[in-house]
């Protein structure tokens, strides 16, 4: 992430100084520096309302002004400025003054009386790292909305595979990181001796009798272990000596962090009921 000169140059800056000759020293030492965005005022009461219009990339700002000074602007900036970055550099020629601007919020400050190299030299600085903290928040309302925009397709990808699979298959079912079903369609909780009143449907629909406990326990084992497993052949004989069997398949679920939030699975049945 690189800031080039032409953005430097073009950044939008005000001069605030109540002494005429300090505003048009610093206009014509910007003018020649190649600075096309350089504006001032000598009332430091129009401050806050020229930012608020204009969103300058950096203020320069005389300390010691009648009427309003340099750390009462500052402290209307920080309620009026639209982000946390404070784009201020202090102009002082009291030594004293530098830490308690500092501390106000001031981003640097240039002696006084000035002198013009290191003039330039801050101000080029300063406004390399504010227009780079400006890409930068840039960049992160856009991946925020990239990540936004991808959520809502992954979901809804999600929900278009939901209904395939249901449609494609005899049963499906869904079960949260803790293991508690959260969605149930055929006999998966009868095949893994599960009883659960509000998923398990019709009464009855919760027997066990006649599965395969050796088959039950090691597709239990699977799931436990978060094992995707694909087309493992489950059997049950039915009261009437009749047998069923089932083609399962599952997966374990994970977000976007890699983190397990379940598992959910998809079964058919292979013989038909005698």
């Amino acid at each position: 992430m690189m800031i080039g000169a032409p953005d430097i140059l073009a950044a939008r800056i005000l001069i605030v100084d109540d002494q005429e000759p300090n505003v048009s020293l610093l206009e014509q030492l910007l003018g020649e520096a190649g600075y096309s965005g350089v504006t001032s005022t000598m009332n430091p009461k129009e401050v806050c309302a020229l930012h608020r219009k204009n969103s300058y990339d950096l203020i320069l700002l005389d300390l010691q002004m009648p009427g309003m000074d340099g750390f009462q602007v500052m402290e209307g900036l920080k309620t009026s400025d639209a982000d946390s970055y404070l784009p201020v550099i202090v102009l002082t020629a009291q030594p004293g003054h530098k830490l308690r601007a500092l501390q106000a919020g001031a981003k640097d400050f240039i002696s006084k009386p000035f002198d013009l190299v290191e003039v330039k030299t801050r101000i080029h600085n300063m406004l390399e790292v504010r227009l780079l903290y400006r890409k930068l928040e840039t960049f992160n309302t856009v991946l925020e909305q990239t990540v936004r925009e991808r959520t809502a397709e992954l979901r809804e990808s999600e929900a278009r595979y939901r209904s395939l699979t249901e449609l494609a298959s005899d049963w499906y079912w869904e079960q949260d990181e803790a293991g508690a079903f959260t969605r149930v369609s055929g006999p998966v909780l009868e095949m893994l001796g599960i009883r659960v009143d509000s998923l398990a449907g019709p009464a009855g629909a919760g027997k066990t009798t006649g599965w395969n406990e050796t088959e039950r326990e090691l597709l239990q084992a699977k799931i436990a272990a978060r094992q995707p497993f694909l087309d493992f052949v489950f059997s049950r004989v039915n009261a009437d000596g009749s047998g069923q069997k089932f083609q399962v398949s599952g997966e374990p679920m994970f977000n976007q962090a890699c983190r397990f939030i379940g598992y959910r699975g998809i079964g058919v049945e292979l013989i038909a009921k005698q």
